[in-house]
């Protein structure tokens, strides 16, 4: 038995270095490795993720409710976005004259893509721009000969309407919160109404209207000095003594009822009209209604409507509206307001920049239905910043032939 035992140590097989063993399990692994087999799909076969829209560009509205005339507006707007803040800007410099080197630096001010030549720019409106060189050897550009007898002409239609535009004031003064408001905002926003650039020195020759205070942080106020019934009637109030069923069709606030009810819609329709009538005046107090009752949403529907009805182009954008939040006692909550009111507003553009229409002071084709004289004179002069030299020499031919 010992002897057994002592053969069995010396004929032990002995075992295999652990390298060895190593190789031939990598042996074996590479026998059954599933590498041959398709784990991931191809890209050419790959779903190509959508990337989330950005609100800058995403559309407010959804395909099916877009009307194109309104935003055909909007696209006018940015093509022309260059021209029209360069023209106010440059009216406001000494002899309306800029470096070209000093323009290249102004890009939210004039209008032009970050990081673009202005120069560009100005070659897309030949007949409004002029490029020159001054005796220093550098670049400077300005009006052109053309534009300056169309300023000329600009100047006098503010004339005229002049006394117009004070009444305009005048109503958004009587619809603010305490009859009064800053008069930066009203400056901000003076094209949108058509107020001239130099209203805030014309102040002083309407004392019977205005009175300027300033306050203790050096902010002027604009208050009305006194109330006029004859203009305290909105442009809904008027449209409702010519023509009730359509002011009657123009909002809805629907009644919250139960299914049990089993109403019918001629029924329906009658019992949302009693919710809906009577409208709030937008020069009441706003201010004393409850924040969320029917009363206070009713009142701020009718602010937005005569709002817009004040502007020459019977659209604001977001932020002219927004301006005047604490004035006409509005929530952040303006935009849902106005998208439960399809009837009569219209929202385009985009998520981060939308514009609203007052659908009433548009045609079926997208035209104004009542054109301010200013308003007549902006379509004449796009017409002229969209034309080439050439153009400008066949339109004269045709005028001197007709």
């Amino acid at each position: 038995m010992a002897l057994l035992r002592l053969l069995s140590r010396t004929t032990a097989i002995p075992s295999k270095p652990h390298h060895i063993l190593s190789s031939s399990s990598a042996t074996a692994a590479a026998f059954f490795s599933t590498s041959f087999l398709i784990t991931k799909i191809p890209k050419k076969f790959r779903k190509k993720r959508k990337k989330k829209e950005s609100p800058r560009t995403k559309s407010i509205q959804t395909q099916p409710n877009l009307i194109p005339h309104f935003e055909n507006i909007l696209h006018r707007d940015a093509y022309f976005r260059f021209f029209t803040k360069t023209k106010e800007f440059l009216s406001k410099q000494r002899e309306q004259v800029l470096l070209l080197d000093d323009a290249g630096k102004l890009h939210q001010q004039l209008g032009f893509p970050r990081g673009r030549k202005v120069l560009k720019s100005i070659l897309r409106h030949p007949l409004i721009f002029q490029t020159y060189r001054h005796s220093d050897g550098k670049m400077w550009f300005g009006f052109s000969d053309l534009m300056d007898d169309l300023l000329r002409e600009e100047r006098e239609i503010e004339a005229k309407s002049e006394l117009q535009r004070v009444d305009v004031v005048r109503k958004l003064l009587m619809m603010s919160v305490n009859k009064r408001i800053p008069l930066s905002k009203i400056y901000h926003n003076r094209l949108l109404f058509g107020i001239s650039e130099d209203f805030r020195d014309k102040i002083a020759n309407y004392p019977n209207y205005f009175r300027v205070t300033v306050e203790d942080d050096g902010k002027r106020i604009l208050e009305l000095v006194n109330w006029d019934d004859s203009l305290a009637v909105s442009a809904l109030e008027k449209e409702f003594m010519a023509d009730e069923e359509k002011v009657k069709k123009a909002f809805r606030f629907p009644v919250k009822h139960g299914r049990k009810l089993e109403l019918e819609l001629e029924d329906e329709r009658k019992l949302n009209l009693l919710n809906t009538l009577p409208l709030v005046s937008p020069y009441s107090d706003g201010s004393k209604l409850d924040l969320w009752t029917l009363e206070a949403e009713k009142y701020r529907v009718g602010i937005i409507h005569e709002f817009l009805s004040l502007t020459l182009e019977k659209r604001a954008y977001i932020h002219n509206v927004v301006e005047f939040k604490e004035e006409f006692s509005l929530t952040k909550h303006t935009y849902q307001m106005l998208l439960k009111q399809p009837r009569t507003f219209y929202l385009a553009g985009t998520q981060m920049n939308w514009c609203v229409f007052l659908k009433d002071g548009y045609g079926g084709d997208g035209e104004l239905v009542s054109k301010d004289p200013q308003v007549v004179f902006n379509e004449k002069l796009y017409k002229y910043a969209d034309m080439q030299e050439s153009e400008m020499g066949c339109r004269i031919e045709q005028e001197r032939n007709e």
